[in-house]
């Protein structure tokens, strides 16, 4: 089969990383791989990979560049012939969808709660709506009725082999523990770009409570500043200054090594305020063998399970935060990777995308 996804960019975010990997996979499984975005700096790992990649305005939301785009897509589709058109967004979309005239099969794949108004409905026009857990699939059906024989629940894939313990680079963990002095110490980490909804005021306040408890603890927040979030930053900045917290509560930026970051933490935290579509922070840190504590809504419900693999609590909550973590210091979880490997193994992502492609391909 030929595929094609579409999306606005190729820059960082899950989004972006979901389309990389899946490209690689289906290109290693002998399917023909085409990306359809604007551009960005991960084009160059889609054909390093051995997909193809055409670059279109498929992200801009000038209404007066529409039709012109909607043209510059359907020559693209005419030209490309794919089998099936597989939208990741909703400007792409909606490109996608009036240039395809229905000829092709169309696939959406429903990535956050987006606003629910007539321009996010095009997610729903799918021939198969995929929604990336059970919370996003409840969110569709509840304001979009789409009927149950469209939507599939496709959880985003974990690469086990990118995210194994076994697979660190040792000495990248040596230096970065001896940058923030961590030897020794209980590490507390949350990871994701510095915004308001991730809520760092919450972790900062609860990991000064939690200090007075576990003396060893440092704080790890790994992400990276925007130009438009400078101010929030530098508000971040002093909160851990009035504090008295600076000695123990680390902004380290942007950084490659994930999994390596995972793997020198003890606690992953993910405070989100609003409900995130899946949790892939949670499910990555859990296939590092490392326990979670995570704002209780949205898709982390299907990764923290109470007691299990983490605890949860209710957003803004730095009591409820400072409790999940004391409960992990004192009572450490066992055999996570397995439960990450069991249901949300990229293995199993690929499999359910072809189950649905071959599906349609077959019936078109």
């Amino acid at each position: 089969m030929r595929i094609v996804q579409l999306l606005p960019e190729l820059n960082e975010g899950g989004v972006e990383r979901g389309t990389v990997e899946l490209s690689r996979e289906l290109v290693r499984r002998g399917e023909e791989s085409i990306v359809i975005s604007a551009g960005g700096r991960l084009v160059n790992q889609i054909e390093v990979d051995g997909g193809a990649h055409v670059t279109l305005d498929v992200s801009s939301k000038n209404p007066l560049t529409v039709p012109a785009r909607i043209l510059s897509v359907r020559k693209a589709l005419r030209e490309l012939q794919p089998d099936i058109i597989h939208a990741r967004s909703r400007v792409p979309a909606w490109l996608a969808y009036v240039a395809n005239r229905g000829r092709k099969p169309f696939v959406t794949t429903v990535h956050g709660f987006n606003s629910v108004n007539p321009y996010s409905r095009v997610m729903t026009f799918g021939d198969r709506v995929i929604c990336v857990s059970g919370a996003i699939r409840e969110y569709v059906q509840k304001n979009y009725g789409v009927s149950e024989d469209k939507l599939v629940v496709i959880p985003r894939g974990i690469d086990l082999e990118l995210f194994n313990p076994r697979n660190v680079t040792a000495e990248f963990i040596t230096n970065f523990k001896r940058t923030y002095q961590l030897e020794g110490k209980f590490v507390v980490t949350s990871v994701g770009r510095i915004t308001q909804l991730k809520d760092y005021e919450t972790f900062i306040a609860a990991l000064t409570k939690v200090k007075q408890t576990i003396p060893q603890l440092v704080g790890l927040i790994v992400g990276g500043v925007h130009p438009d979030r400078q101010a929030y930053f530098e508000r971040l900045k002093e909160q851990v200054k009035a504090a008295g917290s600076e000695d123990y509560i680390h902004f380290t930026g942007s950084q490659e090594k994930v999994p390596e970051l995972y793997a020198l933490s003890d606690v992953v935290v993910s405070s989100s305020k609003k409900p995130e579509s899946f949790g892939r922070a949670a499910a990555e840190a859990l296939a590092m063998n490392v326990p979670v504590v995570a704002t209780g809504h949205g898709g982390v419900l299907d990764i923290v399970k109470e007691g299990k693999t983490g605890f949860l609590f209710s957003p803004e909550d730095g009591e409820g935060l400072k409790k999940g973590i004391l409960q992990i210091y004192q009572q450490p979880m066992l055999e996570l990777r397995t439960f990450v490997a069991e249901r949300f193994s990229l293995g199993q992502m690929v499999d359910g995308y072809l189950n649905v492609y071959h599906s349609l391909f077959q019936g078109k």
